[in-house]
């Protein structure tokens, strides 16, 4: 069986040069593994890493035309032979393309849930510190419910996400946050 992990850090590296985006995809990845297991799919925990990963994987490519955003990772993740679960998953997650809606666990996690890893760093960023360690979930719904504050984060996909995938805000917060605390030096925070 390849290693598609290792791929997919591979393929991040060729694909984007924004090191910020690429701290983006492995939180998201980090924080798709964590909610698997927090939803007791620990067996799909590696297909789920994967989504969040590679989620982004064409961004810089298609920033300005966000309608065609995650076709061209769809089909590197296809000549890659990566499982077609994820390239479905990272396919519903724009939703600027039209594609329809997430049906399964994975494919709702990563829709509803992979913009709180930017409403976290910006959060951390504006502590004086500017360290993760320091921030705590309290902060992070403060500015969540700040509309100024970190302006391209959804704030009414992340209102629905409760109703969709059965997890409070609190509760995402709290396992987001501590997974990135736990990844923080990658991360540089």
């Amino acid at each position: 069986m390849p290693n598609f992990r290792d791929r997919a850090i591979e393929l991040l590296n060729e694909h984007i040069k924004n090191k910020n985006l690429v701290r983006h995809n492995l939180a998201a990845g980090a924080l798709l593994k964590a909610l698997a297991f927090h939803f007791g799919k620990e067996s799909e925990a590696g297909n789920w890493e994967l989504a969040g990963l590679l989620h982004d994987l064409d961004w810089e490519k298609t920033e300005e035309d966000p309608a065609v955003h995650t076709s061209l990772t769809a089909k590197v993740l296809q000549e890659n032979n990566f499982p077609p679960e994820v390239i479905e998953a990272i396919k519903r997650h724009n939703r600027a393309a039209g594609n329809p809606l997430p049906e399964t666990l994975l494919e709702k996690v990563l829709y509803y849930t992979e913009e709180i890893t930017g409403l976290i760093v910006a959060s951390t960023l504006i502590l004086p510190s500017k360290k993760i360690a320091d921030l705590t979930v309290d902060s992070v719904l403060r500015r969540l419910k700040e509309k100024s504050f970190a302006r391209g984060i959804d704030r009414e996909l992340l209102k629905e996400m409760p109703n969709q995938i059965n997890i409070s805000m609190e509760e995402l917060i709290s396992i987001a946050l501590k997974t990135i605390q736990e990844m923080s030096e990658e991360l540089g925070l």
